[in-house]
C-alpha cells in the first residue's frame, strides 16, 4: 500500500482490511462447440442501468475473462431490450432485477457495473461493498463530496477493488491534444514549462461537447408512463413531480440527479490533469465561478470555474462565452506553452520528451486487479479527488460565490452554507444505507 493510500485512509479515520474477500468465480458457457472456461479464468458480472452506456457494445459485453450474468433497470423497457439482447448476443438468459439491491446480492455475480444516474452512485458502490462484490463504476463517481467519502470507506472496510470508469489518463488521445496523455505528464514532470503550471479546459478541447446539458425551470406535471417506477428512480433524491426531462438522459440538467455538463463530463477532462500535475493526492484549496444566479431546481450554463491548488496550479473550466477567444494554451508555464495538437514552444520537444523516462508502469487491466487483488489505476481514492474537483465546482455555481477548501479536513472554510451541500439529505430508507 502507498504512503498517499495510507495517509488518505488514515484521515478518513479508515482502517485497512484485514481480510479479503476472494470474488465467487463460476463456470464458464458450457455446451456444443462452446470452450469450457476454468472456474479460476472466469468472472461474472451484472449491470446496474441498462437504459443508456450499460448498453454500449463496450459494456454490454460477455466473454470468457467476465460474462455478463445479470441486469437491472426500473424502466421495464429498458429491461426487457436488455433481456431480449442477451438472447440474440450471448444466447443467454440473463438475471433481469427491478431493485438493484437484488442484484447487488445475487450470489451469482462477482462485479457490480454502476451506470445509473449520478445520484444513485455512491448508494449503490456502497452496498455493492458491503454485499462483497467489485465495483466498476461510470462516471462522475458521485454527486457530492460526502458520498465519495463514503465510498472510499467502504472499499477498504470490505476489501473491495474498485474501477472509476474515465480512461484518458491511460489512453486513447486526449481530448484535442493529438496525443496521449504519457508524453504531457513526461513534459511536465521534466520541469521545462516551470511551475506553477495553469491548464485550459475550453471548447478547442472538446469540452463544450456536452455543455449544454441544462435544466428547465417551472415543468408541468405529468402522468408517470406505465413502464417506470418514477419513485425507484428517484430514489433517494427528493420528490419532485413526474416529467420527462426530469429522467433518462436529460437528467443531468437538474441539480437533484448530476451537477450539468460540469457533472456529466467534468471527470473526463479533469482527471487526467490531476494526473499530469500529480495532484492526485490533494485537492484545490480554492475555486472561483463567473455565472448566471442559478436556478435552486435546473442547472444552467456558467462562464468559467478556475480552481486554485496550494501550490498556485490552476484549472480553468471555459464555458460559455470562450468558444471564439481564439488559440490558447492547454497548459502554460512561465517557460513554455503546449497547444491544442501539442504545439509547444519549446524547441525539439519530441526529442527531449523520447529521451526521459517513462511514468511508473500501473494496472489498467481491472479484470486482473479483481483477480489478483491489485488496485486498480483509476480506484476509489484517486476517483474520489478528481470527482470532489467537479463537485466543489458544482458546490461553487449553485452559490454563486468564490469557495475556499481545506484538502486535510475535505470541508469548506467558513462557509456553512457550502459544507451543507457535501453531505445532502436523502429520502427514506436509502439515507440509512450510505
Amino acid at each position: 500500500m502507498s504512503e498517499s493510500r495510507r495517509s488518505f485512509l488514515k484521515k478518513a479515520g479508515v482502517g485497512i482490511a484485514a481480510v479479503t474477500i476472494l470474488p465467487r468465480h463460476v463456470f464458464g458457457a458450457m455446451g456444443s462447440g462452446k470452450k469450457i472456461v476454468a472456474p479460476s479464468d472466469q468472472l461474472t458480472r451484472g449491470i446496474i442501468g441498462v437504459g443508456g452506456i450499460g448498453m454500449s457494445p463496450l459494456h454490454f459485453a460477455s466473454d470468457d475473462k467476465c460474462r455478463l450474468v445479470a441486469v437491472c433497470d426500473v424502466d421495464q423497457n429498458h429491461l426487457d431490450r436488455a433481456v431480449e439482447a442477451g438472447k440474440k448476443t450471448f444466447d443467454t438468459t440473463l438475471a433481469a432485477y427491478h431493485d438493484w439491491r437484488d442484484l447487488v446480492h445475487d450470489p451469482n455475480v462477482d462485479i457490480v457495473h454502476i451506470a445509473t444516474p449520478s445520484h444513485w452512485h455512491g448508494i449503490q458502490a456502497v452496498e455493492s461493498a458491503r454485499a462483497g462484490k467489485d465495483i466498476f463504476c461510470e462516471k462522475p463517481m458521485t454527486r457530492t463530496i460526502g458520498e465519495g467519502q463514503k465510498v472510499v470507506e467502504a472499499v477498504a472496510r470490505y476489501g473491495r477493488i474498485f474501477r472509476l470508469d474515465t480512461w484518458f489518463r491511460f489512453k486513447d488521445t486526449f481530448y484535442g491534444l493529438g496525443t496521449t496523455v504519457e508524453p504531457l505528464k513526461k513534459l511536465v514532470d521534466s520541469g521545462l514549462l516551470g511551475w506553477p503550471l495553469t491548464v485550459r479546459i475550453s471548447g478547442a478541447t472538446g469540452f463544450a461537447w456536452k455543455f449544454f446539458w441544462t435544466g428547465k425551470e417551472n415543468l408541468v406535471p405529468q402522468p408517470v408512463p406505465k413502464e417506470l417506477d418514477y419513485d425507484m428512480w428517484l430514489g433517494p433524491a427528493p420528490f419532485k413531480p413526474y416529467h420527462p426531462h426530469r429522467v433518462h438522459q436529460t437528467f443531468r440538467g437538474y441539480w437533484d440527479y448530476e451537477s450539468g455538463g460540469l457533472g456529466d463530463m467534468g471527470q473526463h477532462y479533469i482527471d487526467p490533469v490531476q494526473y499530469i500535475l500529480g495532484k492526485d493526492d490533494t485537492f484545490p484549496v480554492k475555486v472561483e465561478v463567473d455565472a448566471p444566479q442559478q436556478h435552486p431546481d435546473a442547472v444552467g450554463t456558467w462562464r468559467s470555474i478556475t480552481y486554485t491548488y496550494e501550490d498556485g496550479c490552476k484549472i480553468i473550466l471555459e464555458g460559455e462565452g470562450y468558444e471564439s477567444k481564439g488559440k490558447v494554451p492547454y497548459i502554460e508555464g512561465p517557460n513554455g506553452k503546449v497547444y491544442q495538437g501539442f504545439e509547444t514552444t519549446i524547441p525539439h520537444v519530441w526529442d527531449v520528451i523520447n529521451a526521459l523516462p517513462d511514468p511508473a508502469p500501473r494496472h489498467t487491466d481491472f479484470l486482473e486487479c479483481v483477480r489478483n487483488r491489485q488496485h486498480f489505476a483509476l480506484d476509489e481514492i484517486i476517483g474520489h479527488h478528481s470527482a470532489t474537483v467537479v463537485n466543489m465546482g458544482a458546490c461553487a455555481l449553485r452559490l454563486n460565490r468564490t469557495l475556499r477548501f481545506d484538502p486535510a479536513t475535505q470541508r469548506f472554510i467558513g462557509d456553512d452554507a457550502a459544507n451543507l451541500l457535501i453531505n445532502q439529505p436523502m429520502r427514506a430508507p436509502w439515507a440509512s444505507m450510505i
